[in-house]
């Protein structure tokens, strides 16, 4: 049986006892990893993942970390006097060993994930990870607050003329229903109308009047 799994931006084809080197992995040497990014597995019966097979997991064995062969490119500049910069690199590996190819059950296993050792490390995925729920009660939280102002207040869409962006901004300048609107004298209506940047749409719309209806 084969799986091909992915890591790091790579896709890999592995059969267990494979030995194969993958982008650095957040894990020390004799540790048991589990990829759970299983693409496609084969053997007597082929299954392809939607994008991933579900429940299908890979273990493997961290054998060493290790660097890959030293890459040399060349930097040149045009109209520099032909100067050129010679940079090297050494890109860090994961040796690995895979061990165990699973179809179903992947999930419950409980074996550590194996996880990319980029810029941000184990520990401060972690602490993501945990303050995710906290972050996701605090956005359910801000969503609901505009909810509960609309539901005290009119629909001000009702008057001719008001869409949901002039809606919002009669909501920013504190007029929420048609109660309001109707008690507006004409040193309000001048003073809405600087706040709207509409002059005249008022009284050309006869706000008023048609608050005053809508309230009965």
């Amino acid at each position: 049986m084969f799986a091909v799994i992915k890591t790091g931006g790579k896709q890999y084809k592995v059969q267990s006892g494979d030995t194969l080197r993958v982008e650095k992995l957040a894990a020390d040497a004799g540790e048991t990893v589990q990829f759970n990014d299983v693409l496609m597995l084969g053997g007597e019966k082929t299954v392809v993942g939607a994008p991933l097979v579900n429940g299908a997991a890979v273990q493997a064995e961290v054998v060493d970390q290790v660097k890959g062969d030293k890459v040399i490119h060349f930097v040149r500049r045009r109209r520099k006097h032909s100067s050129k910069r010679t940079k090297g690199h050494r890109q860090k590996l994961t040796l690995l060993k895979i061990t165990e190819i699973l179809e179903s059950g992947g999930d419950k296993t409980g074996i550590k994930a194996a996880m990319g050792a980029g810029s941000v490390g184990a520990t401060a995925v972690a602490a993501a990870d945990a303050a995710a729920p906290t972050k996701k009660a605090n956005a359910k939280s801000k969503a609901a607050k505009p909810a509960a102002a609309s539901d005290a207040g009119d629909d001000l869409k009702a008057l001719s003329g008001v869409g949901p962006a002039l809606e919002k901004k009669l909501h920013e300048a504190g007029v929420t229903s048609f109660a309001q609107i109707a008690e507006w004298t004409d040193a309000d209506i001048a003073a809405m109308d600087e706040k709207l940047s509409f002059k005249g749409r008022i009284e050309r719309e006869g706000w008023v009047e048609q608050a005053k209806k809508l309230t009965k």
